[in-house]
């Protein structure tokens, strides 16, 4: 019998951003597929940094279906709040497609939802709102779409952990080593309770020291500036319009109409998926 076939796609959380190992970086995933059976399980992680649902269906679903995976992963979507392209029916379109071609060759798909970007690296509210709003889109189209499809779905939206400074990585952005640990511990109580997983759950205890408050202050010196840098070209201009947006409706209490009009984009877009699954629509 051959080993249990584990695919991860995604971008660089689950290409292991944060938790360094000799030749690169480890991850949720890798340390997810040592335990998924008794055996090791025959792993490839597609991930790249950087991506966005657009990468993972052109380039990452086709590799994974010549692969044949019995478990993928399709952990995406924080890149694309963070463009000036995001388009919450795009996205939707697109994660509907990726995960229907890996469940239709018969993988058990794993999906998570993530917590916002401005909140995590601490912006101010009128930038964070508007990046918050767009996380929770696409938050609620990966719930709709992991329920439609079946998939082991993971809540890593909210939870003390997401302001325990001890799970995250010098950049704020990324878990660290400890961080993880507890994506990979938490998916694998939920692939044993629906017995999915038969071998040891992950550690939760770090191998190697968190990073200190001078590791945070270098990253931002060097790394951070560079991609600071990035998204300011990409993403800025648009956000201060948000932002002004946001400031606006707020000094004329009519924010919930931000909420509601997001919230309508959603269902607008599921509703679209709906739709093009009907037999008798062309």
């Amino acid at each position: 019998m051959r080993p249990v076939r584990f695919v991860a796609l995604g971008d660089s959380l689950t290409q292991g951003v944060g938790d360094p190992a000799d030749d690169g970086w480890r991850g949720w995933a890798a340390l997810l597929a040592e335990g998924l059976t008794a055996a090791p399980a025959d792993f490839t992680n597609l991930a790249v940094s950087g991506a966005q649902t657009r990468d993972v269906v052109e380039r990452q679903t086709p590799a994974a279906l010549e692969l044949r995976p019995d478990m993928a992963s399709v952990v995406i979507g924080v890149n694309d709040t963070l463009r000036c392209t995001f388009d919450i029916h795009a996205v939707a379109a697109r994660l509907d497609e990726a995960y229907a071609a890996l469940t239709g060759q018969g993988a058990i798909l794993l999906t998570a939802c993530l917590p916002d970007p401005g909140a995590m690296l601490g912006l101010p509210g009128a930038l964070a709102r508007p990046l918050a709003r767009r996380q929770r889109a696409v938050n609620t189209v990966v719930h709709a779409l992991s329920e439609r499809y079946g998939a082991v779905h993971l809540h890593a939206a909210e939870g003390a952990w997401l302001t325990d400074r001890a799970m995250w990585s010098a950049d704020r952005l990324h878990p660290g080593e400890r961080g993880h640990r507890q994506f990979a511990v938490r998916f694998h109580a939920l692939l044993a309770d629906s017995g999915l997983a038969t071998g040891s759950a992950p550690s939760a205890e770090p191998e190697f020291p968190g990073p200190t408050r001078s590791a945070g202050l270098w990253w931002l010196a060097t790394a951070g500036t560079a991609w600071v840098l990035r998204r300011c070209r990409d993403l800025l201009p648009q956000l201060l319009g948000l932002a002004l947006d946001e400031i606006r409706h707020r000094a004329r209490g009519t924010s919930a109409r931000l909420d509601l009009r997001a919230s309508a984009a959603v269902s607008a877009a599921l509703a679209a998926l709906s739709v093009a699954d009907r037999p008798d629509v062309a």
